[in-house]
């Protein structure tokens, strides 16, 4: 849930929901409504009318329907009232996280995430609890309800979050299954973030005459967030990473990639080259996961790589940055990467990197929003060794100096030390940091695509003599016969 940044007038208190979620989403320190939330509450307070919200990750759609389907629960009840599908197991996760968080002022009330991955009997004794509201990933909602420990025939809500990603990861048939085991009569809410042809027909098949809210191009361009690409080869777009990140060293953000494979193979180069780095993909168990997740949100971890499916659900505010190591095939994909930055009033920097011959994504991607993109030109090695001993500078002239402490051990180190003069002595504790990026970068090349930029000009001469033979022969090649 997003503070918006329109000022905006209406509060929460005025959506009459119920004391103990008032109460929770003031300790959080949310006073005004998204656009979203302005929108979507007081539909679900007032109707049964099934819903169809365009919205991307970060303009607070959990709680425009998690505020909602906890207030009109009935405690007293212990039958699943509400479901809730997702794609992933963290969105899943992070989703009851936050409903629970909504809802601990209200007592009885029972929230269970059911996802595969994770012990399926320990699910089914906690079903035997009696949740009001269940959250699950299809694989595993199916698979509880064919076994008859799921039952959803009495639910008053079905909430599909981020529809379209769900389809497109070939959960068509697991959804088809599911909507026949509820009940016809029921309030459907679709969330998406594009309205996909698959998401269409799905609309059209299990939802009656939907309202329809569209908020996706809330955050397209924001202000704070910054937009560079950088143009390198094939080959160096790996090296281009790491000379932004050892530009950069408090970098604290995600690498998005289109592949599991290539998520390994950046994240390993990664690690390799000593930075706290790490990834997810579908290859890791569920315990695995949770650390990476772990350790990235407590910042254990600088860079997390990631596909755009497995990012999901990670909801983090600080990041400095978001790095494209490919563009995605869809421009809204890239705003939403993009979002994951500059959120809760931080400025952030979204990079793409590129080949000469990606540049026609980029203006893709700027027709169809508001974003504009800078080129940046790719880091010398001269660049970042320059922003590295600068740095070690700053730290050395502003650290502060523990005089009690460190008098004991003082003799010893001017006995060992006492042999270089002051310019020899400076030499010795700059390099000790310093010598490691003195090295890598010692025969460094410039990274930037010079082909594309030499194969631009020639295009660009050939164009013009072009236009000019045109013009001299009254704009026609006439042939001879």
């Amino acid at each position: 849930m997003k503070n918006s940044k329109k000022n905006n007038k209406l509060s929460f208190s005025k959506f009459s929901l119920k004391k103990e979620l008032l109460k929770s989403i003031k300790e959080l320190g949310f006073d005004q409504p998204t656009s979203i939330q302005e929108k979507v509450i007081p539909h679900l307070k007032s109707s049964r009318q099934d819903l169809i919200a365009s919205a991307q990750t970060g303009t607070g759609k959990t709680a425009a329907f998690g505020l909602p389907l906890l207030d009109m629960v009935d405690i007293s009840n212990s039958d699943v009232q509400s479901l809730i599908l997702c794609p992933t197991r963290e969105l899943c996760i992070q989703i009851s996280n936050d409903l629970v968080t909504y809802s601990k002022y209200m007592n009885g009330m029972k929230i269970l995430p059911v996802y595969g991955g994770s012990r399926l009997d320990r699910q089914i004794k906690s079903l035997k609890k009696g949740p009001q509201i269940v959250v699950g990933t299809p694989g595993r909602v199916k698979d509880l309800i064919k076994r008859k420990k799921l039952v959803v025939e009495d639910i008053e809500r079905f909430v599909l979050d981020e529809a379209d990603e769900m389809l497109s990861m070939g959960f068509k048939d697991d959804l088809e299954r599911i909507f026949q085991s509820t009940p016809n009569e029921k309030q459907v809410l679709l969330f998406s973030a594009t309205m996909t042809p698959k998401v269409v027909k799905v609309t059209k098949k299990y939802m009656q005459n939907p309202k329809k809210i569209a908020v996706a191009k809330e955050n397209l361009g924001a202000e704070n967030i910054e937009h560079y690409f950088y143009m390198v080869s094939e080959k160096n777009r790996y090296e281009a990473i790491k000379r932004i990140a050892d530009l950069n060293p408090d970098i604290y953000g995600i690498v998005f990639c289109r592949t599991r494979k290539e998520t390994k193979e950046v994240a390993s180069k990664l690690m390799n080259d000593q930075y706290n780095a790490d990834t997810i993909h579908g290859d890791l168990s569920q315990n695995e996961r949770d650390d990476v997740m772990q350790r990235f949100r407590k910042r254990h971890l600088q860079i997390l790589v990631a596909t755009d499916v497995a990012a999901r659900g990670l909801d983090v505010d600080d990041l400095t940055h978001v790095i494209n190591y490919n563009l995605p095939d869809d421009e809204e994909i890239y705003v939403h990467r993009s979002g994951r930055t500059g959120r809760a009033g931080n400025n952030g920097i979204s990079i793409a990197i590129i080949s000469g011959r990606e540049m026609h994504r980029i203006k893709r991607i700027e027709r169809s929003s508001s974003i504009k993109f800078a080129k940046k030109k790719t880091p010398t090695g001269y660049d970042v060794c320059k922003k590295r001993l600068y740095g070690l500078i700053d730290q050395i002239e502003n650290v502060k100096v523990d005089e009690k402490q460190i008098e004991q051990f003082l003799p010893y180190i001017y006995e060992k030390l006492n042999w270089l003069d002051r310019d020899e002595l400076i030499k010795h504790f700059v390099s000790i940091e310093f010598n490691r990026y003195l090295s890598y970068y010692k025969n460094s090349v410039d990274l930037d695509d010079k082909e594309f930029h030499n194969s631009s000009k020639k295009r660009k001469k050939s164009r013009k003599k072009k236009n000019r033979r045109k013009y001299r022969f009254g704009g026609k090649n006439k042939r001879k016969n």
